[in-house]
């Protein structure tokens, strides 16, 4: 049988060349349906399109992804005892946070209670102030009138020595005495006078210090209460530390007691991000301060951007491995961002490199 029989037999009289075009179609259509699929998804992301990895000789590095800018938030140190602060409120790991934004919070219990405590004696030394101001305005003011007596006995007993001429020596005598006992007596007022009124004044002194003393522990345990609420101060990813417990190492979480100065969240700014990498001595001729590079991620392949070095130590570091390989630390910045560019990921770094200079650097010298 022929084959436009065959084709007949199987399709139908006139239906040969038309069924192997449905078919062609179909899977073409198909082979199109799947590719759709299958290409990933990127609407909605910033755009990483960098241009292709050059396809010359090129020098791979290797390196981690870190951040150009983060800080530690760390358990803040209080004034006095360094006891242990418990957390009560902690931002979830993974979250963006803005400027001025709380980033965790610790129980103020004590650090109020001791405000109100400080706050109290500073009040029981106002009243004792202006108690003792008080006091002291009536002693000045019964020593003023007693020395005013005095004056006034001075005076009359002069006046008294005025008659001498006209009395008998005896009560002139008697007149000339009692006008030395009244003037020694002024005098003794005088110097008692000035001694307790700089006695007054130092004990004056010595509320005030104290005063000042209760107003700057006021101020300290107030200063305490106020910093139980950290908060954040760049804008950024929040990242949570771990510490042990129960014999575990795990990531802290509400509840948790942690001493003054244990860092808790890292505040990442992941809109500037570069590669911290090393350099084999082999190739560190062939690497060079402001070479444009490319950027990749190994956990993500289909993400590469472009890059440029920044620096290279001037001073190689001994290997891991044996101390006759020596590397140079190298920082490569990265133009762009991604949802998934984010700190601690290990990266390649492809350095483009002349053909000349491959061969020259492998030349051995004469």
């Amino acid at each position: 049988m022929s084959g436009q029989s065959r084709a007949a037999a199987r399709f139908g009289p006139g239906r040969g060349a038309s069924g192997r075009f449905r078919v062609r179609a179909g899977l073409a259509v198909s082979l199109l349906v799947c590719a759709c699929a299958c290409s990933p998804a990127r609407e909605g992301l910033p755009d990483t399109s960098a241009s292709p990895v050059a396809a010359g000789p090129v020098v791979r590095l290797s390196g981690t992804v870190e951040a150009v800018q983060t800080t530690a938030i760390s358990v803040p140190r209080l004034q006095g005892p360094m006891t242990p602060l418990l957390i009560i409120d902690l931002i979830p790991a993974g979250t963006r946070v803005e400027v001025g934004d709380p980033i965790v919070e610790f129980d103020r219990q004590q650090q109020e209670r001791d405000a109100f405590d400080r706050r109290a004696e500073l009040v029981n030394l106002i009243g004792e102030i202006e108690k003792k101001k008080a006091e002291q305005a009536a002693l000045t003011a019964k020593d003023l009138t007693e020395l005013r007596a005095a004056e006034n006995d001075v005076a009359r007993a002069e006046l008294e020595v005025r008659k001498n001429a006209l009395i008998a020596s005896i009560d002139a005598e008697k007149n000339s005495l009692a006008l030395e006992q009244a003037r020694a007596r002024y005098a003794q007022l005088q110097t008692t006078f000035k001694l307790k009124r700089e006695a007054e004044a130092a004990d004056l002194e010595i509320l005030e210090i104290r005063r000042a003393r209760a107003e700057r522990a006021l101020r300290y345990a107030e200063g305490n209460a106020e910093l139980m609420v950290v908060r954040a101060p760049f804008s950024g990813l929040a990242v949570v530390k771990h510490m042990y417990r129960n014999g575990q190492f795990v990531e802290i979480a509400e509840g948790d007691e942690v001493r003054p100065g244990f860092p808790v969240i890292d505040i990442v700014d992941t809109s500037k991000m570069r590669v911290r990498a090393r350099v084999n001595q082999a190739d560190a001729a062939l690497v060079e301060v402001g070479q444009a590079v490319k950027v990749g991620l190994d956990g993500y392949p289909e993400l590469v951007f472009d890059g440029r070095i920044e620096l290279i130590a001037p001073l190689a570091a001994t290997s891991q491995f044996s101390e006759l390989v020596r590397t140079f630390a190298a920082v490569i910045s990265i133009d762009g961002t991604h949802p998934q560019l984010l700190p601690d990921l290990t990266a390649w770094v492809d350095v483009p490199v002349a053909p000349e200079a491959t061969t020259a650097s492998r030349m051995p010298e004469s």
